[in-house]
């Protein structure tokens, strides 16, 4: 069975940090493009940052980057999202996503998998 189980989500105040984890069973992440998308009730979403093992492509929203890292561990088949220096406007429904093509999972639609929300709330 197929599955992204993700984890690390909660409340944290501005300037803190946050991991995310995604673990995949039932395929090898080193076979796709991994990845979180977030989105604000009544916004659209936004994918947040992806990642390709197989030839090392990543991808990071403007407005995360220097402060998210995406990373891989094939021996656990799990990608970790590190989020530091947290701001309010990070906070959103996070959701892992699985697809062969980083430009679906930063559209935040049409991905082959998906793990269960996880809400990530920073307070100022």
């Amino acid at each position: 069975e197929v599955q992204l189980v993700q984890s690390g989500g909660g409340l944290v105040q501005a300037g803190g940090s946050l991991r995310l984890s995604c673990a995949a069973s039932g395929f090898m992440i080193d076979d796709y493009a991994i990845g979180w998308f977030r989105q604000v009730p009544g916004n659209k979403r936004e994918g947040v940052s992806c990642i390709r093992s197989a030839d090392g492509s990543t991808y990071y929203a403007e407005s995360v980057k220097g402060r998210f890292t995406i990373s891989s561990d094939s021996a656990t088949n799990t990608v970790y999202l590190q989020m530091n220096s947290l701001k309010p406007e990070d906070s959103a429904v996070y959701t892992c996503a699985a697809d062969f093509e980083l430009d679906t999972i930063i559209s935040g639609y049409g991905m082959l998998y998906w793990s269960k929300e996880t809400l990530v709330t920073v307070s100022s």
